[in-house]
């Protein structure tokens, strides 16, 4: 009793007090949180009956202790990059695939071992030791740009842990609940790889991310024209047509609010406004929707990638707010990029666009955007709360204006 409600007043005050932008981070580390109580539950029943562990019940245990341990390490880890506490790009070495790969079967080799020898209990602690190990190096190489299919995998594998923990102690509600969480969260790391049109094993072992000297090269050589928010708003106010293409800079800026009343004030005004939200915007599946719901955003102003690629080509603006893997062009045109052949918002093809973005720096990925450089391109450089405010209140004045001349 004292463990849940100690437990359900840090969960309420987690929810109440920490903001949307830190919500991949919670998620992260709640994975962590989950699956270090399947595995002191695991390790509580294996000492408990010591010595008089059925096979069944020891492969329960197993796997139960085996997920757990590599979530707890790999949530944390997760947590730290999402948390910048970590470097974002993927940390790489010499043989990596292989030596996870071996430490991998040789922790499960232990597994196996366990299921017909419980009473090793030396063999039962180095697995979870060993697990641990597992979870730091599972998602060291892993780049930002796929942390959002990171944190979907751990949570595939903190219900697995939590279904292993039913059947340890007997408890149907964990067994279906657990279940229902792994599977789900399985699928949506397979789809959403598939939205990347990579390959699921790409994402965990294809160290995606990892930032060229080349790119950084060719930064420093070339420039970009800075624009006002008065230029923007001048712009923005004789379009017909808006495709606005949220990002994690949107989140971080805590600026949805803003930019959903600044978009209403376009569509009063009598322009088309739509949102385009990538399958991987941000930190974590979903996080541009829940992001825009906060705002209030209306559900049918918001598309899918597919639904909504094909009218850029026709549309006067594409608004760029805190976004930039997603629309890299380098996915479509350069092979050695860490990018190339995930799918895109083709926010390039618009007739202009307008960048609003804190400076020149690379994505997650660690890739430089040519479309900065494009001479239809119009950089506002900033914080996106403070630039939408700026539109905001410049769109208003306009607006006064012109009613007060009529």
């Amino acid at each position: 009793v004292v463990g849940l409600t100690a437990g359900s007043i840090i969960g309420a005050l987690m929810a109440i007090f920490m903001p949307m932008t830190a919500m991949p981070q919670r998620i992260a580390i709640s994975h962590a949180f989950g699956a270090l109580a399947a595995t002191l539950v695991g390790i509580a029943e294996f000492i408990r009956q010591s010595g008089q562990i059925e096979t069944g019940l020891m492969a329960a245990l197993g796997f139960e202790v085996f997920f757990g341990a590599l979530t707890i390490t790999g949530s944390i880890m997760a947590f730290a990059k999402l948390q910048e506490l970590v470097k974002g790009a993927p940390i790489t070495y010499r043989f990596q695939n292989i030596s996870n790969i071996t430490l991998f079967i040789l922790t499960f080799g232990m597994f196996v071992y366990l299921i017909f020898d419980p009473t090793a209990t030396f063999v039962f602690y180095l697995m979870i030791a060993l697990s641990l190990v597992i979870g730091v190096l599972m998602v060291l190489p892993i780049g930002g740009a796929d942390m959002p299919v990171v944190v979907s995998l751990l949570n595939s594998y903190a219900g697995l842990a939590a279904a292993a923990t039913g059947f340890a102690i007997n408890n149907k509600v964990l067994i279906i609940c657990g279940a229902l969480d792994g599977t789900s969260g399985f699928f949506l790391s397979i789809l959403m790889s598939r939205a990347m049109n990579r390959s699921f094993g790409n994402v965990i072992f294809g160290a995606v991310g990892a930032v060229k000297q080349e790119s950084t090269q060719a930064t420093e050589q070339r420039t970009v024209i800075r624009y006002t928010p008065e230029d923007i708003a001048f712009m923005l106010e004789r379009a017909q047509s808006i495709i606005i293409v949220p990002g994690y800079g949107l989140a971080v800026a805590r600026a949805q609010h803003a930019l959903q009343e600044m978009a209403n004030i376009l569509i009063q005004n009598g322009a088309t406004v739509r949102y385009a939200v990538h399958p991987v915007a941000g930190r974590m599946p979903g996080h541009m929707n829940v992001l825009l719901a906060e705002a209030d955003v209306p559900y049918d102003l918001l598309f899918e990638m597919d639904n909504i690629n094909e009218d850029f080509q026709n549309t006067d603006i594409a608004l760029i707010i805190g976004a930039n893997d997603v629309v890299n062009p380098a996915a479509r045109t350069k092979k050695d990029s860490p990018l190339y052949g995930m799918p895109i918002l083709n926010a390039d093809q618009a007739r202009s666009v307008i960048i609003c973005k804190r400076s020149l720096g690379a994505g997650f990925a660690g890739e430089d955007n040519d479309l900065f450089y494009d001479k239809k391109t119009m950089m506002a450089f900033g914080d996106a709360k403070t630039t939408l405010t700026s539109l905001v209140q410049l769109l208003k004045s306009k607006e006064s204006t012109v009613h007060a001349a009529a």
